[in-house]
């Protein structure tokens, strides 16, 4: 039984070639934020975001169409099925990414609510006056950024950008998968209790086709808000790598590497903050995610 071959490390996944057409894709106990890699992993943090990418998945197959082949061990080769992968592998399609990432909004928040307390635009668009922060918008905003370079920043961008990088039609298709994945997502979650924010995907094209890439609606790529502790003029509590933020801006890092240790606590705690995600919004037990 001979090793995959790892084509990429990320800051949190990491992909193996398997064929021609299919990689493994392996989500790792990795944290970083302000994108910095911490040295102590989150237990179990690998296996939320690839548990919600499959639950997603599935859940939004119609409108949504994503590079997932399987996540039962079964169908992956034989060098894929180890121990330490189980419910942290994903059998995927090889993509050919779009150079955007694409951002769908539906509250105020992040670096949107900065930048509309600098000029009252979100990505060099002008919004109504007076919105306060983490006000739910109008209706979600597809709000495209490019994609950083390792170690760089991705940068926000006006929808026009994006045209000039892959042309109207790809930007016009992404735009509506991405808005489109988002409405039905939010609807779900909403009826759970929570609230999706925002939340940021990857695209690509797979046989002519374009899908979701990579992880989808997970506590990494979006905010999650429990409704109840939600309210307009202040910043909620999410159910994501926020202790993580707080504990190390308590410190006074200045967010470049390396990163200050975290403690026990903190870590336990952002370990039961995507746990609770996959719970509330899925209504499945966590502890029955095997991975298939």
């Amino acid at each position: 039984m001979s090793a995959l071959e790892l084509i990429h490390r990320g800051k949190v996944r990491e992909m193996y070639a398997v064929d021609e057409s299919q990689l493994l894709m392996v989500a790792t106990d990795r944290i970083s934020a302000f994108d910095v890699i911490f040295d102590e992993p989150v237990p179990d943090k690998g296996r939320v975001l690839t548990a919600m990418t499959v639950w997603w998945a599935h859940h939004l197959a119609a409108a949504a169409p994503t590079h997932l082949v399987s996540a039962d061990p079964a169908d992956f080769p034989a060098a894929a099925r180890r121990a330490d992968w189980a419910g942290r592998a994903l059998l995927v399609r090889r993509a050919e990414m779009l150079p955007l990432e694409c951002i769908v909004r539906g509250y105020i928040t992040g670096s949107a609510w900065s930048e509309y307390q600098v000029s009252g635009k979100m990505h060099g668009t002008p919004l109504p006056d007076g919105l306060l922060e983490a006000q739910q918008l109008p209706e979600p905003v597809f709000t495209p950024s490019t994609k950083a370079s390792d170690g760089g920043h991705d940068i926000n961008i006006p929808y026009e950008d994006a045209v000039d990088l892959v042309g109207t039609e790809v930007a016009s298709e992404a735009r509506k998968i991405s808005v489109e994945a988002y409405r039905l997502a939010a609807e779900h979650a909403a009826s759970r209790g929570v609230i999706i924010a925002d939340t940021k995907f990857e695209l690509g094209i797979v046989d002519g086709q374009m899908v979701i890439a990579d992880e989808l609606l997970t506590p990494d790529s979006s905010r999650f808000w429990p409704a109840e502790k939600w309210a307009p003029g202040s910043s909620p509590v999410s159910l994501d790598k926020q202790p993580v933020r707080d504990a190390t801006a308590a410190t006074g890092w200045n967010k470049q590497p390396p990163a200050p240790p975290l403690d026990a606590a903190t870590v336990a705690a952002t370990s039961e903050r995507y746990i609770t995600a996959y719970e509330r919004i899925t209504g499945q037990s966590f502890d029955d995610w095997i991975g298939g």
